[in-house]
């Protein structure tokens, strides 16, 4: 995802709200929509922070990042990414996205991670068929999940309405920014 892109429009406008209301944004690290993010809250002042993956190829650290780390490993990485967060938010992506977002649903799912951190799925162009598939397939179809796991998430289009579902949750004490 590139600047002109809606995506990385949104994502960077959601992570300057974040980061006015002084909430740390924290992404991957890398390009695109992690890129636009950390801009967002770098531009706002705030805490733009970047856990990236050292790959052998594709993966760098974007310029708005502040501060960084870098990991070997994913378990590693994504553990970070989840331990302090006060929301997860998920904008269209690849493989890793949906990685990242079933691994942090079924934490919440099996109580592993407190179920009152919102996770916030941003485009209904891009998660609407995954979600349709959760339900008809996954649920009505095989009941191999419960009718609550599918409100663990909530689906928005634009990043006043992340904005709302965030800024509305149960604030996490003890934060180290």
């Amino acid at each position: 995802f590139r600047p002109n892109n809606k995506w990385y429009q949104e994502a960077q406008a959601l992570g300057y709200r974040l980061a006015q209301a002084g909430f740390a944004v924290i992404t991957g690290g890398g390009s695109g929509i992690m890129e636009a993010g950390n801009r967002g809250a770098r531009e706002a002042d705030g805490y733009s922070i970047g856990l990236n993956i050292q790959l052998p190829h594709e993966q760098r650290v974007n310029d708005y990042v502040t501060n960084g780390v870098g990991f070997n490993y994913f378990f590693t990485r994504k553990m970070m990414l989840s331990y302090a967060a006060q929301a997860y938010v998920f904008f269209p992506g690849g493989f890793g996205t949906l990685d990242e977002l079933y691994e942090i649903v079924t934490l919440i799912q099996t109580k592993k991670i407190d179920e009152r951190i919102p996770v916030v799925l941003v485009g209904s162009e891009y998660w609407t068929g995954l979600l349709n598939w959760t339900r008809e397939v996954m649920y009505e179809k095989f009941h191999a999940i419960a009718q609550e796991d599918m409100d663990i998430y909530t689906l928005v289009d634009n990043a006043d309405e992340a904005f709302e579902v965030i800024k509305k949750s149960r604030q996490r004490e003890n934060l180290f920014f």
